[in-house]
């Protein structure tokens, strides 16, 4: 393992997932310089506010633990699991996209080959925990018929609308599902879909995480990814959600990517459809009554390059300007 390679295991330890400032170091200087800095206390270069620095510095360097990698690759070998960093041939481009709160590393279990897929052959669908039978059919029925089209389905293995999703496309069609999750893949979450995991991995599926064995699951990093479930696709489609549901986050974050976005109309009665339709209402999300509509929205990308940036923000709010959506 080379020094770049072992400081952006560091990093990925040490920072939260998203760290802008930690993004613009490894941008700017390397991994291996940025992990320096904070060892060595050195001043920060210029261009990064200095009280911001200050509690970036104050914040990782008590993190710091010698035998911290040592641990990783531990855990990675009992785990089965892979490093992937930008430097590597299987490295998702379209995670660049994301500038500054680009991942700094990725921990996989399963087949890599999932993220080297055209963008157009992988749609994300997310939705409510607290999914109804509706909603949970509808995500069955959607998945089932985009797997069976060789296309890749992203969610992030929660119960309700993500577990629909997954599951649909590991029976229809496996190994043609991604579950991006907010914890270290060594301790998977939530502990109620380990068998699910199991058989998305074992059926030639994958598992995706920003953070390495051992993190825990926590709120902020379940916000933060959203940002690569929106990142990783080349649509989001959004099942069902309330009026805060963390998935109208995805289809902010995948709106300000200039990804197109679906929603699945319910029952105006319905409060797990309010975000949707107010995702329509806004103009924000196309009406997605079927598959053939999901593919619309995914031919639609054939030709999306990726070269567009966006300053990465996990409280943006909708209005009728912009986008939106607070966790």
């Amino acid at each position: 393992m080379d020094e770049e390679r072992e400081a952006r295991m560091t990093l990925a330890a040490l920072s939260e997932p998203g760290d802008t400032i930690t993004g613009t170091l490894v941008a700017r200087l390397s991994a291996a310089e940025t992990v320096h800095l904070i060892t060595s206390g050195d001043r920060l270069p210029n261009g990064i506010d200095p009280a911001e620095g200050e509690l970036w510095l104050r914040r990782l360097a008590p993190r710091i633990n010698p035998g911290q990698i040592d641990r990783i690759l531990s855990d990675m070998e009992r785990h089965d699991l892979r490093l992937l960093t930008p430097e590597d041939l299987d490295w998702p481009g379209e995670l660049q996209q994301l500038g500054t709160s680009a991942p700094i590393a990725l921990w996989l279990k399963g087949d890599p080959s999932q993220l080297s897929t055209p963008l157009p052959g992988r749609v994300t669908i997310v939705g409510a925990r607290a999914s109804t039978a509706y909603g949970s059919q509808v995500a069955t029925e959607l998945a089932s018929e985009l797997a069976s089209q060789g296309r890749t389905i992203v969610s992030g293995g929660a119960y309700g609308i993500d577990g629909s999703a997954h599951r649909a496309a590991t029976v229809s069609f496996p190994g043609s599902t991604i579950a991006v999750l907010a914890t270290g893949l060594d301790r998977l979450y939530p502990t109620g879909h380990e068998q699910l995991f199991e058989r998305i991995e074992q059926s030639g599926g994958l598992l995706v995480s920003e953070l390495p064995p051992g993190s825990a699951p926590t709120r902020w990093r379940f916000l933060q990814r959203n940002r690569m479930l929106a990142a990783l696709s080349g649509a989001t489609v959004v099942v069902e959600a309330g009026h805060r549901s963390g998935s109208l986050n995805v289809a902010g974050q995948a709106h300000a990517l200039g990804r197109p976005v679906g929603a699945v109309p319910g029952p105006v009665t319905s409060p797990a459809s309010a975000g949707c339709h107010r995702l329509i209402q806004e103009g924000l999300a196309n009406l997605i009554i079927d598959a053939q509509d999901v593919t619309d929205l995914l031919d639609s990308t054939a030709g999306f390059s990726g070269d567009r940036t966006f300053a990465y923000s996990p409280t943006r709010r909708f209005s009728r300007t912009g986008p939106d959506l607070k966790f």
